[in-house]
């Protein structure tokens, strides 16, 4: 058998769905099928003409079409494009399962919808930033990360998909759900009022929100109906499943009334708020929960370290060797360390019940003493001797069996200090001194 007669066969028998059958043609003296057999050679359907209809659109699923490259689509509007989709799905369904031409359909098929999602949610004109409710949202060109859009709840497919991140509380979302968003940026909030809400779970109930997300202000309710009521454990308040995630956050009135760091059920909107205040040290412990320096151990540590650490910033301010040596920057990530020793981070108090804080800070503390001590020789000329026994070795006001003067900062052994009742040394020279000063101009004017 002939080669162009098996073709001609073949493709009578696998026709593409998608074009219409040729009529068969008729002699010109208007007679029966022509001669030399009962059925003529079925002639190959005439490709589409730019104006046909778009049932005719080849979409590249009969055997001539892979010679094609896989990206050639001819379809160019979206109801093509949605027309082209149906027909190829029912193509798919009535060739044999597992073959290569469904197969090769299913490629097909798949293109068809990416064409399809860019026509929809183009790319190309999009600004890299835009600016929405304080949030300065820029375009992001990341195209293999999977996220969700925290407006709509559905996934960015960053391959197909234009979508932009929040500078300042990363917010993601869409670039068609740019317009609906109705969340302002946490950032500003954390700007203009950085300070907890300390209360444990203020709940107030769903009646006080009129069964409403307290956010989005959509219908909520306990049983589901229409949307399921889910409580934040900060706020105390009740959202819906499109604000509230069920994500999980430590909430800082439970670590710091009952030392509780177990992860609570949070909304979006806290979450980001807590992520962006995690570092910020808000929180003077001596005052919201004084006791709790009774019952925790670590924070004891804590304050006595930070405290020796203030005692040797000044040393480091005044030595070359410690400026050029960047020191105090070991506690960069800390910098309130180095300003005082009473305010507190929520990430300081993780750090603490978890251990890690306390040997970071002593390492830090050892490495800030053996400059002093051991090191550096203008830093030991600033050390002290006991005016009291003058006795032992240099001593400097971070040691532990030490004692420092309140008035003139001068440093003592502990126990010479509180087992002599007499004034301090240094304070009672000062102040002879200063008797001295106001004295000599008196006796100056009364000679002759």
């Amino acid at each position: 058998m002939a080669y162009d007669e098996r073709l001609a066969r073949f493709r009578q028998a696998h026709l593409n769905p998608f074009n219409k059958a040729p009529e068969q043609q008729e002699r010109p003296d208007g007679g029966g099928p022509p001669p030399g057999g009962c059925c003529p050679p079925p002639a190959r359907p005439p490709d589409p003409s730019p104006g046909a209809p778009e049932g005719a659109l080849d979409l590249g699923l009969a055997e001539d079409h892979f010679s094609r490259p896989v990206g050639l689509i001819l379809a160019s509007d979206v109801q093509q494009l949605r027309q082209a989709i149906e027909e190829c799905k029912r193509a798919i369904l009535a060739l044999p399962e597992h073959s290569e031409r469904q197969k090769d359909a299913v490629v097909r098929l798949i293109h068809l919808r990416l064409k399809l999602q860019e026509l929809k949610d183009p790319g190309e004109d999009e600004p890299n930033i835009r600016v929405v409710l304080e949030h300065r949202f820029y375009k992001e060109k990341s195209k293999s990360v999977k996220q969700t859009c925290d407006k709509c709840s559905t996934i960015i497919w960053g391959l197909i998909q234009t979508w932009y991140t929040c500078t300042g509380c990363y917010y993601r979302c869409h670039s068609k759900c740019l317009p609906l968003v109705s969340k302002a940026c946490v950032r500003a909030k954390v700007s203009h009022q950085a300070e907890y809400q300390l209360s444990i779970c203020p709940e107030s109930g769903l009646d006080s929100q009129d069964y409403r997300c307290a956010e989005c202000r959509a219908p909520i309710s306990l049983r589901g109906v229409p949307s399921e009521a889910r409580q934040c454990d900060y706020t105390g308040l009740y959202y819906c499943s499109t604000c509230h995630w069920n994500d999980l956050a430590v909430v800082p009135a439970r670590a710091i009334h009952n030392w509780d760091f177990e992860p609570r059920k949070v909304s979006r909107c806290s979450m980001r708020y807590l992520a962006l205040m995690v570092s910020r040290p808000v929180l003077k412990l001596r005052e919201i929960n004084p006791l709790l320096f009774n019952y925790v151990e670590e924070l004891v540590e804590i304050r006595k370290l930070r405290q020796d650490i203030l005692l040797m910033k000044p040393y480091f301010i005044t030595c070359k060797e410690a400026m050029e040596a960047r020191l105090l920057l070991q506690l960069q990530d800390r910098q309130h360390f180095v300003e005082n020793d009473e305010m507190y981070s929520l990430q300081d108090l993780i750090d603490i019940e978890a251990g890690r804080l306390s040997c970071s800070l002593t390492e830090i503390h050892t490495l800030f003493a053996k400059h002093i001590k051991l090191d550096c020789e203008r830093c030991q000329a600033k050390g002290f001797v006991c005016e009291l026994c003058k006795e032992g070795d240099v001593l400097f006001p971070f040691d532990s069996h030490t004692s420092v003067c309140t008035d003139c900062s001068a440093v003592f052994h502990r126990d010479c200090y509180y087992d002599n009742s007499t004034t301090c040394p240094k304070c009672a020279r000062l102040s002879l001194r200063k008797q001295s000063l106001f004295q000599e101009p008196e006796g100056t004017e009364a000679e002759p």
